[in-house]
């Protein structure tokens, strides 16, 4: 018997011209299942998708725990305000007046709150002075709008306006139990300021007193290979804070002292008031500086009529393109490295999110993190910080990762290239 092959020749021997040749076997591919069926493009945006999700789902999370703790995270975030900002003068009294820690950092909060007892003491004194005049001018500029109502083109009769009016009144007397229920809340509301900004002052001084020590106590939760890294980059996004708020005092002061002093030479009541206002309006990016202004202009108008309001104005309108074309970006523009529409559109959702808090904050921590983010992927805004400053965490002091790794093996007898 004669074996042939699968070509057709016998075994042993290769084929001859009398042997029948059959043709090779078709190649088929294996048929697709499972997730071999999906496209490669598909897979890779399920994969996307499922993350994005679990960090939209923490980020929810996160921010679901800090509206409900927000009693507790406000006055924390204000205390980290006002230290960046009383750190120099604590610096100073101990460098210079050879105050002790503790005197220095209590010294620097009363300063501190007798600053602002002072300007809230003079404030109150020209908003008494001046309220009653404007309140005669109100009355008698909504006395000129009803005459207007009737004479102007709408030409509107006496019983048409009083209809309207008892409209109003009607609509006030109907909605007396929201009218209250909402004054109740506002004084519920003032109860936690005032709890919280207890709270804040309690911070401040021992944020003042021993900052460091908690710092460390926060870094010391991560874990040991990147407690060095995170303590560098909490530097940086320190600096950034100081920067960012010593900046923006100086920015908001121009824009007090500027439309204040406008409205002073113009004649208009509650000049004094509404340069505080827009000083502490500036502490919001973009979204104060309008409303202020805003503010400024209608009390103007209500006062000295609608050329006094251009002219009002046309003065806010100067200070803001100083303060945001010259001041903003010759003091701000290293230390934020935000882009205006950045800024913009954190403040915005930190409105819907926090309201008025959420406005306030969102720049200053938008600002720290983008900082402490770039140092993790490498670029370093800061480089003259260095590396060297460390922290003693449960009496070991933070230190490089390399290091760190170096000595470990070390310790176990070995060396990084796993000899002895």
């Amino acid at each position: 018997m004669i074996f042939r092959r699968r070509n057709g020749g016998p075994a042993g021997r290769r084929p001859g011209p009398d042997d029948v040749v059959s043709p090779p076997e078709p190649l088929v591919p294996p048929t697709p299942h499972g997730d071999a069926t999906v496209p490669p493009a598909v897979r890779t945006a399920a994969a996307w998708s499922w993350r994005v999700l679990l960090f939209a789902a923490v980020g929810a999370g996160g921010l679901y725990v800090l509206a409900m703790s927000k009693i507790i995270v406000v006055p924390i975030a204000v205390a980290l305000l006002l230290t960046v900002l009383l750190v120099p003068v604590r610096g100073f009294l101990e460098k210079y007046l050879r105050f002790p820690r503790a005197l220095a950092a209590g010294t620097s909060l009363i300063g501190l709150l007798a600053v602002v007892a002072g300007l809230l003491t003079v404030a109150g004194g020209s908003i008494v002075s001046g309220v009653e005049e404007l309140r005669d001018q109100a009355v008698q500029g909504f006395e000129t709008f009803v005459v207007w109502l009737s004479d102007g083109p709408l030409s509107l009769g006496n019983e048409q306006i009083e209809g309207y009016l008892d409209d109003i009144l009607d609509s006030i007397t109907a909605n007396q139990s929201s009218i209250l229920s909402g004054a109740l809340g506002a004084a519920t509301t003032v109860g936690h300021v005032v709890a919280g900004g207890l709270i804040a002052l309690f911070c401040t001084f021992f944020f003042l007193l021993d900052g460091r020590s908690i710092w460390g106590w926060v870094v010391g939760l991560f874990p040991s290979t990147s407690r060095h890294r995170i303590h560098q980059a909490g530097r940086r996004g320190i600096v950034t804070l100081s920067s960012y708020v010593r900046t923006q005092i100086l920015v908001a002061f121009v824009d007090g002292v500027g439309i204040g002093v406008g409205a002073a030479i113009l004649g208009v009541p509650l000049a004094l008031p509404i340069g505080i206002l827009v000083f502490v309006g500036a502490f919001i990016p973009i979204v104060g500086a309008v409303l202020t202004g805003a503010v400024a202009v209608l009390v103007a108008f209500v006062a000295q009529g609608w050329v006094t309001a251009l002219i009002m104005l046309g003065v806010v309108l100067l200070v803001q393109q100083v303060e945001g074309n010259v001041l903003q970006p010759f003091l701000m523009g290293h230390a934020l490295s935000l882009h205006p529409v950045a800024v913009l559109l954190v403040v915005t959702a930190g409105g819907f999110a926090a309201g008025i808090v959420g406005a306030l904050f969102a720049v200053p921590l938008a600002a720290t993190i983008n900082t402490m983010v770039l140092y993790f992927h490498g670029h370093d805004k800061f480089p003259e910080l260095g590396d060297a400053d460390s922290l003693t965490i449960r009496g070991r002091p933070t230190v490089p990762v390399l290091v760190a790794r170096s000595e470990r093996s070390l310790v176990g007898g070995t060396t990084r290239d796993g000899g002895a």
